[in-house]
């Protein structure tokens, strides 16, 4: 996994098997100019809920780290709830998608999309 920092440091870290499906779907979509942004919000049964969608745009406050080409932006309030995070993807018969593995999350719901 190749890193650069960019802007402002977040301590997410994304896995090379994220790297290299996050550059799937933006070849899919066909753009360049997209990022990975996470994020952090009030919701869900435990009290936060995770945010993970393609962002064109860069806010005021925002973290940025370049993984071999992949920029993950995080917002300036949920850094400190995301710092040592993990994003990776799953592709299996039980399992398919982005998993955050975050050591920050004290609990978390049955459903496993919300954490205090």
């Amino acid at each position: 996994m190749t890193e650069q920092t960019t802007a402002p440091a977040h301590g997410v870290k994304l896995t090379d098997v994220a790297v290299e499906k996050v550059k799937s779907l933006l070849a899919q979509e066909g753009r360049d100019d997209l990022r990975l942004r996470l994020g952090v919000q009030p919701g869900g049964c435990s009290g936060l809920i995770y945010q993970l969608f393609f962002d064109e745009r860069t806010l005021d406050g925002d973290a940025v780290v370049d993984f071999d080409g992949v920029g993950v932006v995080v917002d300036r309030m949920s850094t400190p709830y995301l710092d040592g995070a993990s994003i990776d993807f799953s592709d299996t018969i039980e399992k398919q998608g982005f998993t955050i593995d975050n050591p920050n999350a004290g609990s978390s719901c049955a459903c496993g999309d919300s954490f205090s």
